[in-house]
């Protein structure tokens, strides 16, 4: 299918060396998208790169911490000065260094998670803006704790409801561009991210009971809703918040 034909396009994705960002990058470059995979650490990036290359598909590994905004202007201007554009931006990367009872969250609990979780995204789009044309998408990936915020997870589950907002924002204003702006909001999946919830019997139960399809979910099932987000197939789609959560929110 045409509108899903991602050859000849530059995709970014923040968080990709596991979980969701890396299913992300292999769906998008199974596509036909270039993927620069965004870490922290390259080495932690380098095997998921190889197994897009190992697959016919076309990645590249590139450090970043995007909670710092210089490695991020550092990181799009090798990207500029090697494909000349970018396409498409998933802003995937997150944290979640504070579980417990929200007011039990210290400053530096509150900086770590802002500096990743709504500074990094809003970084990584103000210096992916000009390198966009028209047909540019960027989608954000929140989380449903935005909409119902996760037992002992309230400082990151405020983190995802200002990236709705700010998701929202900026697909108001950069509309006139020509550029989308979506967010998918993902349920309960099995990553390293979610382990304090799926490593606890007693917890993943509690979680599990509210989810009405009774699993959580795997990583590749978010990739689908980023692919249309991110593709042709959703032009007329922007400031629009996917919720994937297995019907948890119903």
């Amino acid at each position: 299918m045409k509108e899903f034909d991602l050859s000849e396009k530059v995709a970014v994705i923040t968080g990709a060396s596991r979980g969701i960002g890396l299913a992300a990058a292999k769906k998008l470059a199974s596509c036909g998208a270039t993927c620069i995979l965004v870490s922290r650490k390259i080495e932690s990036l380098e095997a998921g790169a190889k197994e897009i290359t190992d697959a016919g598909g076309k990645a590249e590994a590139m450090a970043c911490h995007t909670g710092y905004p210089e490695q991020i202007e550092a990181l799009y201007e090798k990207i500029m000065e090697k494909y000349g554009r970018l396409d498409i931006l998933v802003n995937n990367a997150a944290t979640n260094p504070h579980f417990g009872e929200m007011v039990t969250a210290d400053a530096g609990i509150w900086d770590k998670t802002l500096d990743v979780n709504i500074k990094g995204p809003f970084f990584m789009t103000k210096y992916a803006v000009p390198m966009m044309k028209e047909g540019g998408s960027i989608v954000n990936v929140s989380s449903v704790n935005a909409v119902r915020p996760g037992f002992f997870q309230g400082v990151y589950s405020a983190t995802k409801a200002a990236l709705v907002n700010m998701t929202q924002t900026l697909a108001r204003e950069l509309a006139p561009r020509g550029i989308r702006v979506n967010a998918l909001l993902p349920g309960l999946t099995d990553t390293k991210f979610a382990s304090a919830i799926i490593g606890s019997d007693e917890i993943c139960q509690h979680a599990l009971a509210q989810i009405p399809m009774g699993r959580y979910a795997q990583p590749e099932e978010m990739a689908g809703t980023i692919l249309y987000l991110a593709s042709d197939a959703a032009t007329y789609t922007t400031g629009a918040c996917l919720v994937v959560d297995g019907g948890m929110t119903i």
